[in-house]
């Protein structure tokens, strides 16, 4: 039987703000790995590594333990596990498809995921009346491989704030205040490329969080450029990510005081 701590790390504190990396996991369950083509190195390209170091701006905190190869947390139940290289930017996943019997174990993980991040974030509109909730992630550009061009940072910013699932009605003044502060924190003696929508518009957690709780949470799908990192050998660049840390942490004040006065 799977518990919760084998799936996430949950750690709730006293504020506000909830931090959530659910693209960070590595881990995969041995009976999921033996039917993988997907070599590991290939599979932690695709990850979000380093995000949970991000979540560390808030006293709460939801991290992924699991890799997205084995149930994507940020899609619809019925499309949590990838079936083919339709589902999985090409990559060919598996040998063979693994039996229903594996497939609902791993569906099992996603279930206790989203169980563990309701009750959470019922708790902080409990004793708040609303949640704001950053929900982390990093994506490739230099896909072409590690000698190649980086993508072209006009359709690919540092930081794309995806609000494609936001109540604009309600939410778009957390949204645009997020938007400038970010921008204008000074980032290591420049300005971070700061944009809406450009990359990705936000995935199903984001979805869920505002489906489920329209009138009392806001999520913002935060993707950060891999300019971090190396995403091909995988080592990070810790003052970069300080960094970045810092200009998060930066900004919470003013958006939750935007966020609050909605």
């Amino acid at each position: 039987m799977q518990s919760r701590e084998d799936i996430i790390s949950l750690v709730e504190g006293s504020g506000q703000l909830i931090a959530a990396a659910i693209h960070n996991g590595h881990d995969v369950r041995p009976e999921i790995a033996e039917f993988f083509a997907i070599s590991e190195e290939k599979r932690m390209r695709e990850e979000d590594p380093y995000t949970a170091l991000f979540t560390e701006i808030s006293d709460t905190r939801i991290v992924a333990k699991t890799s997205r190869f084995e149930v994507d947390l940020n899609r619809p139940r019925n499309n949590a596990v990838y079936r083919g290289p339709e589902n999985a930017w090409g990559i060919d996943v598996w040998k063979e498809f693994p039996p229903n019997a594996v497939i609902e174990r791993s569906l099992e993980k996603y279930d206790k995921f989203y169980t563990a991040a309701r009750a959470v974030i019922l708790s902080k509109i409990q004793k708040f009346g609303r949640v704001l909730v950053f929900d982390l992630h990093s994506y490739n550009h230099r896909r072409n491989g590690p000698d190649s061009p980086p993508a072209d940072p006009k359709s690919n910013p540092e930081v794309n704030v995806g609000t494609g699932t936001l109540d604009r009605g309600k939410w778009a003044p957390v949204a645009d205040k997020f938007i400038r502060e970010l921008r204008s924190h000074n980032f290591m003696d420049r300005n971070l490329d700061v944009r809406e929508n450009v990359k990705f518009k936000g995935g199903y957690f984001s979805k869920w969080i505002h489906e489920t709780f329209p009138e009392s949470a806001c999520a913002l799908a935060l993707e950060f450029k891999k300019f971090f990192m190396d995403e091909w050998t995988g080592k990070p660049d810790r003052e970069v990510i300080e960094s970045i840390k810092n200009a998060l942490r930066a900004v919470v004040p003013n958006v939750l005081e935007v966020f609050n006065n909605c």
